[in-house]
């Protein structure tokens, strides 16, 4: 089908200026799908979501720091709606979004925020330290948000804040802002931060390394996660940073290397692999999440991810099946070494959509259905520590 960008970024940019960047979103991705008009999502088909929706397709919508280049009229009129997304003020309150009070937390434990500095970029995050954790903690997670999140939003969302009390671990949730991408989105699609010496992914290694510094966090304890582009992003620190991080959870995200650019970001979502994923140098164990009604990101990418783990190629596979209590239907596929530990897991979830499993309804983007994913990594962490 013949598609009319011209009309096409016209519409988009009107949508912009309603107020409405999600909408001009998911026009501008059915154009680079051939679709002249964005394909209706039926209520039967819409994933189980609680809380406003997170437009996570806007994974790509990129900061452009200067003036448009010229190119093709196409390209052209993309990078001017990417331009007009940029413009959105950081902070600005989406539709439906209010700000969320922090929860209550147990007696002895702290919730701050504080902020990090390096030769590579700056970030606030917000810091749990359970009660749990006053005799030494035992391990960091670094919990990386999706897109239009942010650090309260994910943590109570995740709930991973119990799960650190349960288990004395400290928490580090930082803020990928609007300043940085237009969405908030952790910028897992460019090359420049998908480095272990540059960009986003050496940011975020190195707050993690002065946290543990911080809490006598030792080697081989130290684990990321993330949700969507944070996951995206999750998976990139596990391969650039292997001797750092003991473990990664990826929540409905992409592999390492999945896409270069905005263009082939969008295909890796839809389950177009535009080029072959980058290679571990050293596999990290990891454990996987997706829910098989995610239309958002396609779950061949949790596939993907598997295999980038090599760990099938090193160890038996193991399938097992369940229920959730809320009814919801998962399968488990454990890959295990020899010495019995598990080296990697794909929890698949039946009728499942883009969204945190196992999660709080005060949080966006979360389904309680389960299985409960937070509760799970934790287990899958500190069973490798």
């Amino acid at each position: 089908m013949k598609i009319d960008f011209a009309t096409t970024m016209s519409r988009a940019l009107e949508q912009i200026r309603a107020g409405h960047p999600g909408d001009a979103t998911r026009t501008i991705q059915a154009a680079l799908s051939a679709r002249a008009e964005p394909r209706p999502e039926s209520p039967a088909n819409r994933p189980p979501l609680t809380g406003p929706p997170v437009e996570e397709a806007e994974v790509i919508a990129e900061r452009a720091p200067g003036p448009a280049p010229a190119g093709p009229p196409a390209r052209r009129g993309l990078r001017e709606v990417v331009d007009a997304l940029a413009r959105i003020r950081p902070g600005t309150p989406q539709p439906g979004r209010a700000p969320r009070p922090r929860p209550p937390i147990p007696e002895g434990a702290r919730l701050e925020t504080r902020s990090f500095a390096s030769r590579h970029g700056a970030r606030d995050y917000l810091l749990y330290v359970p009660a749990s954790a006053s005799q030494g903690a035992r391990g960091l997670v670094l919990m990386l948000h999706g897109c239009t999140q942010d650090p309260d939003d994910f943590a109570a969302g995740s709930r991973m804040n119990a799960e650190a009390e349960r288990h004395g671990l400290v928490v580090a949730y930082p803020h990928q802002t609007r300043q940085h991408n237009a969405q908030g989105c952790w910028n897992w699609f460019r090359p420049g931060d998908q480095r272990e010496d540059g960009g986003e992914a050496a940011l975020l290694a190195a707050l993690a390394q002065e946290v543990a510094r911080d809490f006598g966090v030792t080697e081989g304890r130290i684990f990321v996660a993330g949700l969507s582009a944070g996951g995206a992003m999750a998976a990139t620190l596990a391969a650039t940073h292997p001797q750092l991080f003991a473990a990664a959870g990826v929540h409905s995200g992409l592999p390492h290397g999945a896409a270069h650019d905005v263009i082939s970001a969008f295909a890796a979502m839809r389950g177009e692999r535009a080029r072959a994923t980058v290679a571990a140098r050293q596999p990290v164990r990891t454990i996987i999440f997706h829910g098989l009604a995610d239309t958002t990101v396609h779950p061949s990418n949790a596939e993907a991810l598997l295999a980038a783990t090599g760990a099938t190629a090193r160890g038996a596979r193991r399938q097992e099946r369940g229920r959730t209590p809320a009814g919801r239907s998962w399968s488990r596929e454990t890959v295990t070494g020899e010495d019995g530990r598990s080296l990697a897991e794909l929890w698949r979830i039946e009728g499942a959509g883009h969204a945190w499993a196992g999660g709080c309804a005060s949080g966006s983007y979360t389904d309680p259905a389960g299985p409960d994913a937070s509760a799970e990594m934790v287990r899958f962490f500190l069973e490798g520590s």
